[in-house]
């Protein structure tokens, strides 16, 4: 079981209660990338925002910059909203980044994207949604399968490609490419079909509610012909680990809250609620917020429903103390992983 964590950035709040720079936002989360690859965690993700809370905006250009300062890490994106960027330099970036790491270590995750603010600023009609994504995703997917560098392609929501050179190439020929979604039915058939890996956000509910979904993604991919290695699940969720449940639980919540009232600004959801919030961090709930042996304990738990072989957390929301971020990157890597592994060594 390969443990990570993910971020879209997060801005800081001052003594007064107002968000410091976004600039601060990026050096915190390349401070935290560094700082996981020595901790020992395998994988960091970066996902694509565009908002002043998260201004991650850029993935590959955060993961080029700590592909040069990290030595053994996975990076990847968390995920690149594929539907409103070009895929040609959505690939470049990464494989760029793949050559300054050495090779095997950068993935792309290509997403549909939850949030919508990538549409009007980059042009496009939120009502070509699904289209988008399918046809973006398939030129993609026709970049990194190119034997030669040489891409020839066709498709109705960009201008085709007549033969031209897609480069630099990755170090292996081809970059690990997963499919991200928040639990659609329709995205995990999807994944199954094309052969590709499935990431699946879960930031609500019950976890372990998603295991028809990932069954359903299995017998996709069987019924496609695709078997393999290829073939797995990672999942994202949200969390915190400290030193006691309860200074998890402190630590977390402030942040939890200013996100859920800027969301609630911005798409209409109702007001925080704190017994929300508890419920949600406690198991089968889908906070991971708590010591590590409790992490530990409902990461394995999920693995009995799921299978998966990645989980990672988002910690830094909603402008937690960028102390409280590092401290649980170290307590993830040095005391959860190897409770992960112990746990299911006594399983098999």
């Amino acid at each position: 079981m390969e443990i990570g964590a993910y971020s879209f950035g997060d801005t800081q709040f001052d003594s007064s209660g107002e968000q410091t720079d976004t600039a601060g936002a990026v050096r915190n989360l390349y401070e935290a990338i560094v700082h996981a690859d020595a901790a020992g965690l395998d994988y960091f993700g970066v996902g694509e925002h565009h908002t002043a809370s998260m201004p991650a905006s850029s993935p590959g250009a955060m993961i080029a910059a700590a592909a040069a300062a990290t030595k053994q890490i996975t990076l990847g994106s968390a995920a690149s909203i594929i539907s409103t960027d070009d895929p040609v330099r959505v690939y470049q970036q990464f494989a760029t980044a793949d050559a300054i790491a050495g090779g095997g270590r950068i993935e792309i995750t290509a997403g549909r994207g939850s949030s919508v603010e990538t549409f009007p600023l980059f042009g496009y009609d939120l009502a070509d949604y699904d289209e988008l994504y399918a046809n973006k995703l398939n030129l993609l997917m026709t970049i990194n399968s190119s034997a030669d560098a040489v891409v020839t392609w066709r498709g109705a929501r960009r201008p085709d490609i007549p033969g031209l050179a897609v480069v630099p190439r990755p170090a292996a020929g081809r970059l690990p490419i997963w499919l991200a979604t928040g639990g659609n039915a329709g995205s995990s058939a999807r994944a199954g079909q094309l052969g590709l890996p499935v990431s699946y956000g879960i930031i609500g509910g019950a976890p372990h509610r998603f295991a028809p979904l990932a069954e359903l993604y299995r017998r996709s991919a069987a019924a496609a012909g695709h078997t393999g290695d290829g073939i797995k699940v990672s999942v994202a969720a949200l969390g915190l680990v400290a030193p006691t449940k309860q200074e998890a639980l402190d630590r977390f919540y402030p942040g939890w809250h200013n996100l859920n009232v800027e969301m609630g600004r911005l798409r209409g959801w109702p007001a925080p609620d704190k017994s929300a919030f508890l419920a949600q961090a406690e198991a089968p709930g889908a906070y991971y917020v708590g010591d590590p042996d409790e992490v530990a304990e409902r990461i394995v738990h999920l693995h009995g429903y799921m299978g998966h072989m990645r989980h990672f957390l988002q910690m830094d929301i909603g402008g937690l103390p960028h102390e409280h971020l590092l401290e649980s990157l170290t307590l993830l890597a040095t005391e959860v992983k190897p409770r992960v592994e112990r746990l299911l060594a006594r399983e098999r």
